[in-house]
């Protein structure tokens, strides 16, 4: 544990000394960067008469704001900064606006490290994007330590585009606000049941076929399978370096990848409802179960051997190198995006998407991957070091608007779209990109539709995303699960936040280092009594009571 700690310790300095550079200057700097030569500009104060059309006419925009997000994976290799994407430029034209963004390095708790400190430092930019919900003691709490702004008068008054469609969606205005009933960020939501599955399981195809076995639906059947990957040389190198089956695990039991398997036990990996009841799922026997499974994967070979320490990246060459198997993924940047990538050198290989696995034959799993309209994530907030809030959300109401729905979710007309019968259909920069971009990473660099942002995404894009039969069709096998058992994005009062906070801090940070030790079999799957034990005399049963009382108060929203 020392060890551990003393780690993380040496990260936080790393990452504190990292934030302060990056944010140096972040409140009322004038260093904007990636700005368009030809971008309307304004005078000192931030006062600006747009030199956009349609909606952006006659609205003041800020001059210009610090914006602090991630860089999706998929771009990272291509540009350093989202002024580099065409979007961003064209909305600087629009609106006048230029924008600072200040990005984060590393991925996972990397983030998250460096995230945390910019908050309890208060070197804060004007807006900052990321999962409110996730931050410690929750968005009503740093509402009221005055780290983000309330925005529902400032809605109200400067944001009309998004206050007609709250108005129109009274369901999504449940779901964005706090218990105490604050707005807190302009969210990402998803505009159609068809953009809430998009993860699941794939596996090699062709391999199955190699291998003489069928798609695997349940537990056994995927361990006969992965078996069968292990043994019988599906890539016909001649060499047993075949990975079977790989989840990506970035430290945290709560990665999308193991989360989704843990679900076909009939539990989520921590907190869930049955019957608007809570659980916890790593204190149930079926944890165990899940955990006793995977242990033995990982001792027989089915496993990838270095799944906790694989980053993005290692998985990127283990799947184009012809080695694994199968994963969890998405199905654009999952399937498309390995399929193009894999298509010179292994053009055999085939990527389809699999049912989530079922402990019993012809039954469907519990839970799988579905979002909701909206869950957390993409939420930019203006912070409380923000001068122009008024002019902020504006600028931030127009990605809501008609002109900035189409340029969030399509770019930029003549670019990367054209209307062709009233659809907005993309162009050959986006669906054969002519640098060698594939699809997910073309839309990227013009666009946020392909991952998220504080925008609605609208379902032509992924009518058009999914050109491959097996995208669509993963789609459809994806939403097989019941999901009936997953929580809604509730929020905790600040109370709430920093008793939760206290209790699951300590709690995760011994959870995650417990997990990895029994699929790796340094801690024996006969210490799991006592460490459920563990985890109620650390507070998980109060953790529950308070996830309880969050969710009654949303059913009663």
């Amino acid at each position: 544990m020392m060890k551990t700690l003393t780690s993380r310790s040496m990260l936080l300095l790393a990452a504190a000394a990292l934030v302060l550079a990056l944010l140096a200057g972040c409140s009322g700097g004038d260093n904007a960067s990636g700005t368009n030569d030809g971008a309307a500009s304004g005078d000192s104060d931030g006062n600006t008469g747009a030199a956009g059309n349609g909606e952006a006419a006659d609205v003041e925009y800020p001059a210009q704001i610090t914006y602090w997000t991630t860089i999706v994976d998929h771009i990272k290799g291509s540009v350093t900064s989202l002024n580099e994407v065409s979007l961003y430029q064209e909305l600087e034209r629009i609106t006048g606006t230029k924008v600072d963004f200040k990005h984060p390095s590393g991925e996972g708790e990397q983030v998250t490290e460096q995230l945390n400190l910019m908050i309890a430092s208060q070197n804060l930019p004007d807006v900052v994007e990321t999962n409110w919900l996730t931050i410690p003691r929750g968005p009503e709490n740093a509402i009221q330590e005055g780290t983000i702004l309330r925005l529902n008068e400032l809605i109200e008054q400067h944001a009309p585009n998004f206050r007609k469609y709250l108005d129109e969606h009274p369901e999504v205005e449940k779901m964005i606000k706090t218990d105490e009933g604050s707005i807190y960020g302009f969210p990402f939501i998803r505009g159609d049941e068809q953009l809430m599955v998009f993860n699941g399981p794939i596996i090699r195809k062709d391999w199955l076929e190699a291998v003489g076995k069928e798609m695997p639906t349940t537990i056994d059947e995927w361990e006969d399978v992965l078996t069968a990957f292990r043994d019988d040389d599906p890539n016909g190198n001649g060499q047993q370096d075949e990975i079977p089956f790989f989840v990506k695990y970035d430290g945290n039991v709560k990665s999308p990848g193991l989360n989704n398997f843990i679900g076909s036990f009939g539990i989520a990996a921590q907190f869930y409802q049955v019957d608007g009841k809570v659980q916890y799922g790593e204190i149930q026997p079926e944890f165990k179960e899940f955990l006793t499974v995977l242990s033995r994967w990982y001792e027989e070979g089915l496993l990838d051997p270095d799944f906790a320490a694989t980053d993005g990246s290692l998985k990127d060459a283990k799947v184009t190198g012809n080695q694994l198997g199968a994963f969890y993924g998405y199905a654009g940047s999952g399937i498309g995006r390995y399929t193009g990538l894999m298509e010179k050198d292994y053009p055999e290989a085939e990527l389809y998407p699999t049912p989530y696995a079922s402990l019993e034959k012809g039954k469907v799993a519990p839970l799988g991957q579905r979002d909701s309209a909206y869950s957390g994530g993409y939420t930019a907030a203006i912070t409380g070091k923000a001068k122009n809030p008024e002019q902020i959300v504006k600028w931030l109401d127009f990605a809501y608007s008609e002109e900035g729905h189409m340029l969030f979710n399509f770019g930029k007309e003549g670019v990367s779209y054209e209307m062709i019968d009233g659809y907005p259909t993309y162009t050959e920069t986006i669906m054969n990109n002519p640098d060698g971009l594939n699809v997910s990473q073309a839309m990227s660099m013009h666009f946020r539709s392909a991952y998220g942002g504080p925008f609605i995404q609208d379902k032509r894009y992924i009518e058009q995303y999914m050109q491959m039969d097996a995208q669509k069709e993963a789609v459809k096998i994806w939403s097989e699960p019941e999901n009936k058992i997953q929580m809604p994005p509730v929020t905790m009062t600040a109370e709430e936040n920093q008793q939760f906070a206290s209790i699951m801090t300590d709690l995760n940070t011994y959870s995650d280092e417990m997990v990895t030790k029994f699929i790796m079999g340094v801690e024996p799957l006969t210490s799991f009594d006592q460490y459920v034990e563990t985890l109620k005399g650390m507070g998980i049963e109060q953790a529950i009571q308070i996830q309880q009382a969050a969710l009654d108060r949303y059913n009663q929203r």
